[in-house]
């Protein structure tokens, strides 16, 4: 009898893939956090993150 173990038949991911592919999503959650806030025409949004940018050399106005 040649019983099958479930551990033996996983298929792996190389591990370079799986971070560049965390980078990548990443960067872009962080980029679209950052233009949503930059860029959004509520004043109260603005204000709120207008140090923060300044102090990060972001073109707010």
């Amino acid at each position: 009898m040649n019983a099958n173990n479930p551990a033996s038949l996983e298929q792996s991911v190389p591990v370079a893939t799986t971070k560049n592919l965390q980078l990548i999503a990443a960067a872009a959650l962080g980029l679209i956090i950052l233009f949503g806030v930059g860029f959004a025409p509520m004043d109260i949004m603005h204000n709120a993150a207008h140090d923060t940018r300044h102090s990060v050399a972001f073109p707010c106005h």
